[in-house]
């Protein structure tokens, strides 16, 4: 029953699985935390995932993509860390907003309670007050599902997490022992000398001990397996046993991670653990798609120019992995070959020169667009496979305006805004918003698109629903002059235009929406999918050659699944 207090009911839930980092933060708690949790779902448990962040931001949409990577949109509009993508890829699953706890959703919500007196004078404090929302935020989180994981942001002995360390202890406290597993992701290094090192394992675990807590699985994170030798000494001192001891070495794709995992042996350990082994499918019968997806025969490879203003590929994760998607449907290997938007026209033209298809992704401010409007403009002259995401959809109708049409000074109200051409400008309800955060156009929107299109034969249906993160649209009262010379609108959502394509050219797409996060290994995005068929083919996917590609009716039967999803 909820307490009289907080309103926190300890009852919500069933089986948890806290995942904490030590030693240096970047381990891979969140890669480590989605095997496990992919490995439970191919043995038939319906599983979710909490991501806790430990900053005050609210959420991570006011974040800068190179210092946190890439601000991850979800369904509902929610702007969360990237390891909600993990979550979603290797889970199959689409989560909401809940599903990320940070400090400022907290400490908000506390404080807005005690303004409006819910808590009757009490006097409000981080236990219980803070401790029992984010108790009742995983609890609320994990209603409905068989396993819920929850990663703990950060290292443990940082201050900011010390409230969420607290939260497990009590959690503990409350749970029966076999309703609650603690897993511990650390380093093990080599010395110099080539020994696998164990110390920094060691002092992680007794700062985690020190506030109550007992691991009940360690991972460690380290080039190669874990020696025999050296997982006995860890499970010495560290209080657990030798089988709690797992390895999680480097692989080439983050893909095979659950693989790796599972031939340690720690589904199975985490499913005797819990007290799921009698329920879990006979080993025979569990799901093994995943496995043949990941480690199909890749039959060649493609280059992809990545136009951005950030070299950090965490900064595009999720345009990477819709990439390494539509390379796994078509079998190939997609390297991604990064060109500095603000040094397109130096050293980084050559690379843009030698890819076979170019993307460019969205972004805010200034810096780099000229860059992208350039390689928008060699992809257009010279039949380059195109594919523009947000800001690359501006930028294409940018590109036209200029370099088609000879409106010289086009450009979007962002950059410019006293250019004579604001071909794209600010959204109407977006002219008295006053804060940054969460007020953008966020979340799924249904986009209709018009029949005998590119994009229909893309999405193999006349509509479909991505999600959004804009401030900015297409000028309404440029449309009807824009789309001559080759440029059509063929997706739209009312008067906002959401999909532009070119009559006159072999692939060239882009998008006001970010279809890239929608994309799975299993579920590859049709716009990504679309680019690698007119890089491999080399001929119009509109099918004008007289021939279809083999792979047409499964990109329609993809799209149908992403429109009704």
């Amino acid at each position: 029953m909820p307490t009289e207090q907080t309103g926190y009911d300890p009852s919500l839930g069933r089986k948890f699985i806290f995942v904490t980092g030590g030693v240096m933060s970047g381990l891979g708690k969140g890669i480590t935390a989605a095997s496990t949790g992919r490995l439970l779902a191919n043995a038939g448990f319906d599983v979710t995932a909490v991501k806790i962040d430990p900053y005050l931001n609210v959420d991570a949409g006011t974040m800068n993509p190179y210092q946190h990577g890439e601000v991850y949109v979800l369904k509902d509009g929610g702007e969360v860390d990237l390891d909600l993508g993990n979550y979603e890829r290797f889970l199959g699953v689409d989560m909401t907003s809940d599903h990320n706890v940070t400090t400022g959703k907290t400490y908000q919500h506390v404080i807005e309670k005690e303004r409006a007196g819910d808590y009757l004078g009490k006097t409000v404090q981080v236990i219980p007050h803070v401790t029992d929302d984010i108790k009742r935020r995983i609890r609320e989180a994990a209603e409905g599902s068989d396993v819920c994981l929850v990663e703990i942001g950060g290292t443990v002995g940082d201050i900011e997490g010390m409230p969420y360390l607290e939260a497990l202890r009590q959690f503990a406290h409350e749970e029966d022992d076999e309703d609650i597993l603690f897993t511990h992701v650390t380093l093990v290094p080599y010395s110099k000398n080539g020994e696998q090192k164990t110390k920094p394992t060691q002092h992680s675990v007794k700062e985690l001990r020190s506030i109550g807590l007992q691991p009940d699985i360690l991972v460690g994170r380290c080039d190669d397996e874990l020696d025999p030798e050296t997982k006995e000494k860890i499970a010495l001192f560290c209080d657990v046993p030798t089988e709690a001891v797992f390895s999680n070495p480097d692989v080439e794709d983050v893909y095979h991670v659950p693989l790796t995992v599972e031939e340690e042996g720690l589904d199975e350990y985490v499913m005797d653990r819990l007290g799921l082994a009698e329920e879990a499918l006979a080993p025979a019968e569990r799901e093994n798609t995943w496995r043949e997806l990941v480690t199909r025969e890749r039959t060649g490879e493609v280059d992809i120019a990545l136009v951005g203003k950030y070299d950090l590929e965490d900064a595009y994760m999720s345009v990477h992995e819709a990439l390494k998607h539509a390379g796994l449907e078509h079998g190939v290997d997609v390297n991604v070959v990064w060109v500095d938007a603000d040094e397109a026209d130096s050293a980084h033209r050559e690379r843009l020169e030698s890819a076979d298809g170019v993307v460019v992704p969205g972004g805010f401010g200034s810096r780099g667009t000229e860059g992208k409007v350039e390689a928008v403009r060699y992809a257009r002259e010279h039949d380059v496979p195109f594919l523009g995401l947000c800001l690359g959809f501006q930028m294409a109708v940018v590109e036209h305006a200029r370099n088609v049409l000879g409106w010289d000074d086009a450009d979007s109200a962002e950059f410019e805004p006293e250019t004579p051409y604001p071909v794209i400008d600010l959204l109407p309800d977006q002219h008295d918003e006053e804060d940054m955060g969460g007020t953008m156009r966020l979340g799924a929107h249904e986009t209709d698109i018009e029949p005998g299109t590119l994009a229909e034969r893309v999405y193999g249906d006349t509509a479909c629903t991505e999600r959004h993160r804009h401030r900015y649209e297409v000028n309404p009262n440029y449309i009807d002059e824009l789309e001559t010379e080759g440029l059509v609108f063929s997706g739209s959502a009312g008067p906002r235009m959401e999909i532009l394509e070119r009559d006159d050219h072999p692939y060239f797409v882009g998008t006001q929406f970010h279809p890239e996060f929608r994309s799975r290994p299993d579920r590859a995005s049709p716009p990504f999918v679309g680019l690698l068929d007119a890089v491999l083919d080399g001929t119009d996917p509109r099918g004008s050659d007289g021939g279809e590609d083999e792979s047409t009716d499964d990109r329609d039967a993809v799209a149908d699944e992403e429109v009704t999803a």
